[in-house]
C-alpha cells in the first residue's frame, strides 16, 4: 500500500514527472479552449529586488497566463519571510518594489488579484485545521523543509519553517485555485497542498454534495532554461550574481563586463562542454528570441567581450519599456498601495467565505 509519505518522497521520481508534465500540456490546451475554467495562484516573498531569473522563470509566464483569460492571483508572501530569517528586513519598501515590479512587467490589477500574506486573517487561520491533516514525518520529508534542516548548521529550525508546505496550501486552497506553475523540484509542495484538499474532504466532508470544499490544484510545469548567474553558478541574489529589473542599464553593462566565460574567442552554444558561455547566449536568446546557436554564430571569433556586448545589448533593449515603467510606479507609492488595497480587499472576501464554508464542513457554526 502506498503511503503519503511515498506521494511526496516519489513526486519528483520519472515515473511521477511524465504524469505531471502530461496533465500540465492537457490543461494548457484546455486554457485555450476555456481559461474561464481555472484559477491560478502564484507568489514571491520580498526578500529583495527580482531578477533575471524571476522574470524569464516566472514573471513573463504569469503575464501570458494573465493575457489568456486565466484568473490571475499573484501572493506577495510577506509573512513566510520569516520562515528562514531573525527580522523581516526593509519590508515594506521591498513589498512596494515587488507591486512595482509585478506592474511593470505587465500584470494588470483589472484582470490579476495581487494581495499580500499579513492582510488576509482568514487565510492564515486556515493553517489550524490544515495542520491536523498532516503528519511531523511528512512535514521533515518535504525538499524544502528538509534543505534548510540540513544547512541549520546546528541552529534550531522554527516551527514556521517546519510548516512552511502547510502555510504554502492555505495560500493555494483559501482562493480555490486549481493551477499552480511551478517547477519539478516545487511539485512535491504542491502534492502536499494536493493531499491536504484530499484528506479535508474525506474527514470532514462537503457543504455542497456536488463538490469539495478543496478542489485539488494541478501544476503547470514551467519549462523555461534554468540560467545561472553571471559567475557561472546558480543565480541568486545573495550572490550579487543577478541582473536586477530595477537596475540601469550602465548597472547592467557594468555587471555583464565581469561575466565568466572562457579562454575560447569562437562563441559556441555548448551547454555541456561551455556552460558558463553558453548562458550568456541563452540570456540573449531569451530576451532577443532570437536561437542561441545562430547569435554564436554571429558573434563567431569575436571572444568574450563581443558577447558580453551583444547580451548587453539584447537585455537592455528588452529591459528598456519595463524600467521606465517601474520608474513611474516607484514613483507613484500611491497608486501601489490603492492597487495592494484592492487585492486585499478581494482576497479577504475570498478567504472568509472559504473559512465560513471550512466551518460549516466541520461543523463548527455556533
Amino acid at each position: 500500500m502506498t503511503t503519503s509519505e511515498d506521494i511526496l518522497a516519489n513526486s519528483t521520481n520519472e515515473a511521477s514527472l511524465a504524469r505531471s508534465r502530461a496533465r500540465s500540456a492537457e490543461i494548457d490546451a484546455a486554457i485555450d479552449t476555456d481559461p474561464s475554467r481555472f484559477r491560478m495562484l502564484t507568489g514571491d516573498r520580498p526578500t529583495g529586488r527580482l531578477h533575471l531569473g524571476h522574470y524569464f522563470g516566472t514573471l513573463q509566464n504569469r503575464v501570458i497566463l494573465q493575457n489568456r483569460g486565466v484568473d490571475t492571483w499573484v501572493l506577495v508572501a510577506d509573512y513566510q519571510v520569516i520562515t528562514d530569517r531573525d527580522g523581516v528586513g526593509p519590508i515594506r519598501e521591498r513589498v512596494m518594489g515587488l507591486v512595482a515590479d509585478y506592474l511593470a512587467v505587465g500584470l494588470d490589477p483589472e484582470r490579476t488579484t495581487i494581495f499580500n500574506h499579513s492582510a488576509i486573517p482568514a487565510l492564515n487561520q486556515l493553517m489550524l485545521p490544515f495542520l491536523s491533516l498532516v503528519t511531523e514525518s511528512e512535514l521533515h520529508r518535504n525538499p524544502t523543509v528538509k534543505a534548510e534542516l540540513e544547512a541549520t548548521d546546528g541552529r534550531a529550525m522554527s516551527g514556521l519553517m517546519l510548516t512552511y508546505p502547510v502555510h504554502q496550501a492555505a495560500d493555494i486552497l483559501f482562493c480555490k485555485a486549481n493551477i499552480v506553475p511551478v517547477g519539478q523540484d516545487q511539485l512535491p509542495h504542491l502534492e502536499q497542498s494536493r493531499l491536504i484538499a484530499q484528506r479535508f474532504d474525506k474527514r470532514y466532508g462537503r457543504v455542497d454534495p456536488e463538490r469539495p470544499v478543496f478542489p485539488r490544484p494541478d501544476a503547470l510545469l514551467s519549462e523555461v532554461p534554468l540560467l545561472l548567474g553571471t559567475d557561472g553558478t546558480k543565480m541568486s541574489k545573495s550572490r550579487g550574481n543577478t541582473i536586477e529589473l530595477a537596475m540601469t542599464a550602465d548597472e547592467t553593462a557594468k555587471i555583464l563586463r565581469k561575466a565568466k566565460t572562457d579562454a575560447d574567442r569562437v562563441i559556441t552554444f555548448d551547454p555541456v562542454n561551455r556552460p558558463e558561455v553558453s548562458n550568456l547566449l541563452m540570456m540573449a536568446s531569451m530576451a532577443s528570441g532570437e536561437a542561441p546557436e545562430a547569435i554564436a554564430e554571429r558573434i563567431g571569433d569575436g571572444g568574450g567581450g563581443v558577447l558580453k556586448a551583444t547580451v548587453t545589448e539584447a537585455l537592455n533593449d528588452m529591459l528598456a519599456p519595463i524600467r521606465a515603467r517601474r520608474e513611474e510606479l516607484v514613483a507613484n507609492e500611491d497608486y501601489l498601495r490603492s492597487v495592494l488595497a484592492a487585492g486585499n480587499e478581494k482576497a479577504t472576501a475570498q478567504a472568509e467565505a472559504t473559512l465560513q464554508e471550512v466551518r460549516q464542513a466541520m461543523q463548527m457554526v455556533y
